[in-house]
């Protein structure tokens, strides 16, 4: 540590307090291990560990950064000035507005060296900033508190309401080992934990233990979020107590595990697919929340343009061919293949369908889980499909060349096929089939249309305003002078954030006579991508670019989600 001369300010934090006599090497190394294993600075890593008051470093700080030292504990902030920066933001640079005079904008951070964090607040706020020092401790604290009261563990114990019960009967064994009277916290906790999940709509619940603590977070509209850390002494528990509701092996701890629990919160049913991960300090436990209520299945209801759900309307009713969608995990393309299938479910088809996992149930749909472990494999489940005399299938992923040729091979033989790849944009999916080992006459013969889709959150229509955006920036972005994108402020209802829901962004790419040739030519993506814009298709970015003169989503979330050549 004395000897490193290019050392770190976080490093240099250490060095000081080392020196000062406050801390001993020794205590630094195990706080460097404490830093590896669960994240931070080293220095949260030290005050973690008890090796130096809060109060202490945070004054070792000051020093350091030569800036004035704040104590959030014991300041009022107000709720327009918390208002300036939304809580993901504060989180994810670990920040917190202080205070407002004209343009300057006081913000406590625990790194004021922090650049990046500072030019995205100047941009989000179109304010200066004038940076304090505090803890990271401290600052998490007053996220917890300004950004969300049902956030912190003590509220959300204190707002238990006995509201969610099991849908099917299962055994509640003691998961402590001390009798059902200590078993209870864990028990409330846990259907807390669950059903606060579902009021805020998230999408997902990681419950993550480290060696002396652990954290809870959610994803709310694509955003992950820490809520709370339970007692870490309740790890072991509450990984039981989960187990036991989802039908898991409570003593098996060496192997991932996978189940399923079914959920009634108050009027709502909901299914929870649980998932398991041995980790060095426990079992980490991420819960996709499966909520049947919030499931949108009528495309009009999406946000595509009128070309665009035209076109897919009409490939979705041809009574052959492949139907293609393609983007990252979490894009949202399960949902537009059930919205598709719920267009053309009626009681003159037999709709197939292979998934992994099967997300939601659907009536009318015969839906098989792929089971890899036994051989039921997507191209499995689709050789069998094909002798239950379908009409229409749905294959989840095409992964590999075996099940892309039966796929195309069913389209070429009287079946509408519709199917997901993991593709950038709609063009290049093209290429990415060839590259599968395809044939190009194979694949343009079977593709009636090929839909790339992101998720970009929506902004809250409470706290909607102008955003100050130049002209220059317009210009740069390629909107008309005379365009007023907007954002959200951040509101109570938003938790801060200013966005509330999310907005798909579409790219349908028809196959018409003419990209038909070019596949057949081997034509590159570009041209690909070329000669569709030219026959009406939107891009990503382009499609990104309308919402935005709509109002509907920000300038940050379409450059977030999109490049320049979507």
């Amino acid at each position: 540590m004395k000897n490193g001369s290019a050392v770190a300010v976080r490093d240099k934090i250490a060095a000081r307090l080392l020196e000062a006599g406050v801390i001993t090497e020794t205590q630094i190394e195990q706080a460097k291990d404490q830093q590896k294993s669960e994240g931070g600075s080293l220095g949260l890593a030290l005050v973690r560990q008890g090796a130096v008051d809060e109060k202490t470093y945070t004054e070792f700080l000051g020093d350091v950064y030569n800036l004035p030292v704040i104590d959030l504990d014991s300041h009022d902030i107000s709720d327009e000035c918390i208002a300036l920066i939304p809580s993901d933001v504060a989180t994810k640079f670990q920040v917190l507005p202080v205070s407002r005079q004209g343009r300057v904008l006081t913000v406590a951070m625990s790194n004021p060296s922090n650049i990046f964090a500072i030019d995205d607040i100047k941009f989000i706020t179109s304010l200066d900033v004038q940076p304090v020092v505090a803890s990271e401790v401290a600052i998490k604290r007053a996220i917890d508190r300004f950004y969300a009261p049902t956030d912190s563990l003590a509220s959300i114990m204190e707002g238990i309401e006995d509201d969610i019960e099991i849908v099917e009967e299962q055994d509640d064994e003691d998961v402590t080992g001390g009798g059902e009277e200590q078993n209870a916290p864990v028990v409330k906790l846990v259907n807390t934990l669950l059903s606060e999940a579902v009021k805020m709509g998230a999408s997902d619940i990681h419950i993550e233990p480290y060696e002396k603590h652990m954290r809870v977070r959610y994803r709310v509209d694509g955003i992950l979020q820490e809520v709370m850390e339970p007692p870490v002494k309740l790890k072991a528990a509450i990984t039981s107590r989960l187990k036991i509701m989802s039908e898991l092996d409570i003593a098996e701890r060496r192997i991932p595990q996978d189940g399923r629990i079914k959920l009634k919160i108050g009027n709502k049913k909901v299914d929870l697919r649980v998932s398991t991960l041995p980790c060095i300090f426990g079992e980490k436990v991420v819960m996709r929340i499966l909520d049947k209520g919030n499931l949108t299945l009528d495309l009009a209801n999406f946000g595509m343009e009128e070309k665009a759900l035209a076109d897919v309307y009409d490939n979705v009713a041809k009574p052959y061919g492949m139907v293609l969608v393609t983007g990252p995990t979490g894009s949202g393309k399960t949902t537009t293949l059930y919205s598709c299938l719920s267009r053309v479910n009626n009681n003159d088809v037999n709709i197939m369908t292979a998934e992994d996992p099967v997300e939601y149930n659907l009536d009318g749909i015969n839906q098989v889980q792929v089971r890899d472990e036994v051989g039921l494999s997507f191209a499995a489940a689709l050789k069998a499909f094909l002798r239950q005399d379908p009409n229409i299938v749905m294959v989840g992923e095409i992964r590999d060349l075996e099940t892309g040729s039966i796929a195309v091979k069913a389209a070429l033989t009287g079946h509408l096929v519709l199917s997901t790849l993991h593709t950038n944009d709609a063009p290049a999916t093209i290429n990415r089939m060839i590259d599968m080992g395809l044939e190009p006459f194979l694949v343009a013969s079977s593709t009636n249309l090929i839909m790339a889709q992101r998720l970009v959150r929506r902004i809250c229509k409470n706290c909607i305003e102008p955003a100050p955006v130049t002209p220059e920036a317009l210009a740069d972005l390629g909107l008309p002078a005379d365009a007023e994108p907007m954002h959200g402020r951040g509101c109570d209802k938003c938790n801060g954030t200013g966005y509330k829901g999310r907005q798909g962004l579409y790219e349908v790419m028809p196959i018409t006579p003419a990209l038909r040739e070019l596949i057949l030519d081997r034509a590159s993506t570009a041209e690909i991508r070329k000669q569709a814009v030219e026959e009406g298709m939107l891009t990503l970015r382009q499609d990104g670019l309308v919402k935005i003169q709509k109002g509907k989503t920000t300038i940050e979330e379409v450059l977030r989600e999109t490049t320049v050549q979507d």
